[in-house]
């Protein structure tokens, strides 16, 4: 499991949390709270052994989980944009009131829930989520333009070879030239068309 800790709190006070794994998580967490500095908006990672905490805080309500270092920095982030909209969403202000894990017993299952989807579920990733739509949408507009291409030509071939036999052995290879041309300009272009999206996705 790659997040294997999560806590939402308000300051240093903490209104739910959920550990998968039994580890000093709890403790550190409490303790990265107490350094983060300011009151502004942040995110910020922190290394510990193998492990790494990652933090989001907005409008004065933090969200931390603790996450392998395989997992990397994009899943365990958006696993904390999660949370925080759907913890603000379910106790709108009553989260700058609550008392200490005044929100545990329900929100626990949430953090439960979520941890495991983002930890286990390949549509969790956003970018490899809109890689594998760009891959389908491209196959079948690839796919398409080939049997447009092959219908087309197949139509003036058997046209040409209708009124003129002779020609259409030259006419034959002379379409087949244009249809092999146009595949390899199409192949070039789909190329330049995936690594400009692929870039810009890299940038969301």
């Amino acid at each position: 499991m790659a997040i294997l800790y999560a806590l939402v709190a308000r300051g240093s006070v903490v209104l739910a949390e959920f550990t998968a794994a039994s580890t000093n998580a709890s403790a550190i967490a409490r303790q990265i709270l107490e350094k983060i500095p300011g009151e502004n908006d942040s995110h910020v990672s922190y290394s510990q052994d193998r492990y790494i905490f990652h933090v989001k805080r907005t409008d004065g309500l933090t969200v931390l989980c603790m996450a392998d270092e395989s997992a990397g920095r994009r899943i365990p982030f958006a696993f904390l944009e999660d949370i925080h909209q759907r913890f603000v969403r379910t106790y709108g202000r009553a989260v700058f009131s609550a008392l200490p894990y005044g929100m545990n017993d329900e929100f626990s299952r949430v953090l439960s829930q979520q941890m495991e989807y983002y930890s286990s579920d390949p549509n969790a990733d956003r970018i490899n989520r809109l890689k594998g739509e760009m891959s389908q949408v491209g196959f079948k507009f690839f796919e398409l333009v080939i049997n447009s291409f092959i219908s087309r030509f197949s139509l003036k071939g058997s046209f040409s070879c209708s009124i003129r036999e002779q020609w259409c052995s030259f006419e034959c290879t002379r379409m087949n030239f244009y249809l092999l041309q146009g595949l390899t300009i199409l192949l070039f272009a789909s190329h330049g068309i995936s690594i400009f999206l692929f870039d810009l996705l890299q940038t969301i």
